[in-house]
């Protein structure tokens, strides 16, 4: 049997988590050598991993890339596309799909339904197309090394990440995918920062390559607010869920800041300035719009300065900013 592309040295490292990986220390993981991490977000029609939120937002502060997966269950195209707005109305939850590095992805592992090679497919398929109708973005596919011979040529356009826990036996080729996006190696990797095992995954390239894949779907270059996916329990109906955790808003520019207000205006601060130390480069188009409302708030007391530029990272963070209306006044 013909296999698909070996591990290249030089190819970036990265992990994927959810609640069994408990607390984890997102600093020391990005610190061992990890650049992107997939972390849990849903499962079937209802369930919310515990710890998605916080560990989105732990990784992020940590400067990695960031992507989350949905363990898919969907046995009919109706209970697919109500996964899919579920999947999606969790991520409004973090700001949406867009708010993040990496696509959203299908976790397609096993056939509950013990559905035909034929329903896979088109319930697969419900899945991604309904996802990327909500988020904007189009999904990658995870699933085993033997279980993606289910997939016909059509799911071959969908980044595959695949699992073959193996050093030396490389993913095989399967009807869909001459190429592996993504490999999970194994799942009894070691990183600091986690207690216990934890999956390793390998990207096709390099930190900066992969970061430029996906850039032209993340962020939106236009702020926009967040895709309201339908509720599957009421068609009609499209609603978007509260954010739990809303972003900390500045005071209305030119007003005199309250001692709270000052707390959580340098807070912010803060984090803004940890963002523009890094690599710096000139505004990019997409974030031009944002930019300029953060530096119009409050010419009085600037959120910062980019008189020499700023991070990607930055970038997209005052553009998800923008996109959630701290900057108006």
């Amino acid at each position: 049997m013909r296999n698909l592309q070996n591990r290249t040295q030089g190819n970036t490292q990265g992990i994927d988590v959810s609640r069994y990986q408990g607390n984890i220390d997102w600093a020391k993981v990005k610190a061992s050598g990890m650049t992107f991490v997939f972390i849990k977000a849903t499962e079937g029609r209802t369930y919310i991993d515990p710890n998605f939120q916080k560990n989105v937002n732990g990784a992020l502060t940590a400067g990695m890339m960031v992507g989350t997966y949905h363990f898919f269950r969907g046995t009919t195209v109706e209970i697919a596309r109500a996964e899919a707005a579920h999947y999606a109305n969790t991520l409004n939850q973090i700001g949406g799909a867009k708010a993040l590095q990496l696509p959203p992805v299908m976790d397609y592992e096993n056939n509950p339904g013990n559905l035909s090679k034929a329903q896979m497919n088109t319930v697969a398929k419900a899945f991604l197309t309904e996802l990327q109708r909500l988020t904007g973005v189009k999904p990658i596919i995870y699933t085993g090394n033997s279980f993606a011979s289910n997939f016909d040529a059509s799911l071959g356009s969908y980044d595959l990440w695949v699992a073959r826990y193996s050093t030396t036996r490389v993913p095989d080729a399967q009807p869909a995918w001459k190429r592996w996006t993504f490999w999970q190696y194994t799942d009894s990797g070691k990183v600091n920062g986690i207690s216990g095992n934890v999956d390793m995954n390998e990207f096709e390239g390099t930190a900066a390559q992969l970061r430029a894949r996906y850039a032209a779907a993340t962020p939106n270059p236009s702020p926009t607010n967040p895709t309201n996916p339908t509720n599957p329990g009421n068609p009609s109906n499209p609603t978007t869920p509260p954010n739990p955790n809303p972003p900390t808003v500045p005071p209305k520019g030119g007003e005199p800041m309250t001692a709270e207000e000052k707390a959580a205006f340098d807070a912010l601060k803060a984090q803004v300035d940890r963002l523009q130390a890094r690599q710096q480069m000139e505004v990019p188009v997409w974030a031009k719009a944002a930019v300029d409302a953060a530096l119009a708030y409050d010419a009085k007391n600037p959120l910062f300065s980019i008189d020499n530029g700023a991070s990607y990272d930055f970038y997209r963070f005052i553009t998800v900013m923008h996109r959630r209306g701290l900057f108006k006044k």
